[in-house]
């Protein structure tokens, strides 16, 4: 206990506590259709503009069983303005990836590209990025991120001499990728450490109004710190935190929350072409929740944060069959 305390006192010295409600600056990108288009901000030192509502190729997109149907719902995203997308090689072992380079095939410039890598030593980390960037028919992509950051004992393996942060750097000197991150949505201390100690573009956290594993308090404001690209993930908590009774609320509430934040964009996994035309709508006539509305949405939600930090420990959006680093 009085080392866990110590540790967030040490995090909270550096101001670290408490994440500022300042927005990056919008900007809206027209869309194709000559539509006004969804807006856009600027992924930190990347430089990078990207849309504040990112297409989730995970378990929701790989629930679109058809491929053909599928890669429509893929295409229709980007028609809609979508520009960031979000894929790893641990959903479906590759299915996800192979998917989205389908389409990449023919759109790979209109979009930002970023993909996830579950190994934990440099020689396995190299391989599969090798591999991903095969079946995503690309060359190189615009960022990959560690995936799933646990709990310290992890941090040590991915930080040690052979460990994958040595990979992912050489894979960003190599050209393989632009920008390196990593993401977590287990525990936001040791998120923050991982930022603090180690040459990063970008993080990838569960954020959203339950404030599951201090992400919000400690590791956002860790990033901010070092202007990385923040990217929001688990903003309904798969599914967790929706719903009428006490402790969930509706898609609107949680996604105009998250995108509330100082992040640059949310990833939404999207299993139906009409959730993707809600969402996209949505985020082309966002307007930030105040700091009230705020507060009272992660009252409501507090009831449930114990029950979500449960359900993400160890937890692998897939389907997979393996568990890298469980």
């Amino acid at each position: 206990m009085s080392k866990n305390l110590s540790r967030r006192g040490f995090l909270e010295r550096l101001g670290l506590s408490s994440a500022a409600a300042t927005l990056p600056i919008l900007k809206s990108v027209a869309a194709d259709s000559g539509s006004r288009g969804l807006p856009h901000r600027t992924l930190g030192r990347t430089g990078a503009s990207v849309s504040i509502l990112a297409f989730g190729c995970g378990s929701r997109f790989l629930m679109y069983e058809e491929e053909e149907k599928a890669l429509a719902a893929l295409n229709r995203a980007i028609d809609l303005g979508i520009n960031y997308l979000d894929t790893a090689y641990a959903y479906g072992d590759g299915k996800s990836e192979t998917r989205v380079g389908k389409v990449m095939a023919e759109r790979r410039k209109e979009v930002w590209l970023a993909t996830k890598i579950p190994d934990r030593t440099r020689d396995d980390f190299m391989r599969r990025l090798e591999g991903s960037l095969k079946r995503l028919q690309t060359d190189h992509v615009d960022l990959v991120h560690i995936h799933g950051l646990g709990h310290a004992d992890d941090l040590a393996k991915i930080e040690a001499p052979d460990g994958a942060m040595k990979g992912l750097l050489e894979a960003r000197a190599q050209k393989m990728t632009r920008f390196a991150g990593m993401t977590s949505h287990t525990d936001g201390e040791v998120l923050a450490q991982a930022i603090a100690r180690n040459d990063l573009d970008c993080v990838q956290m569960a954020l959203n109004a339950s404030r599951n594993g201090r992400f919000e308090e400690v590791a956002l404001p860790a990033a901010r710190s070092k202007n990385l690209g923040i990217i929001a993930m688990k903003v309904t908590g798969q599914e967790f935190l929706l719903g009428q009774e006490a402790g969930r609320t509706d898609i609107d509430s949680l996604l105009r929350y998250s995108m509330s934040l100082p992040v640059s964009t949310a990833v939404v996994g999207m299993p139906r072409v009409e959730f993707i035309e809600h969402n996209t709508q949505l985020a082309r006539n966002f307007a930030p929740l105040t700091e009230d509305a705020s507060e009272q949405l992660r009252r409501a939600l507090a009831p449930s944060r114990e029950g979500l930090e449960k359900k993400l420990v160890g937890h692998l959006d897939g389907p997979t069959e393996h568990a890298f680093w469980v």
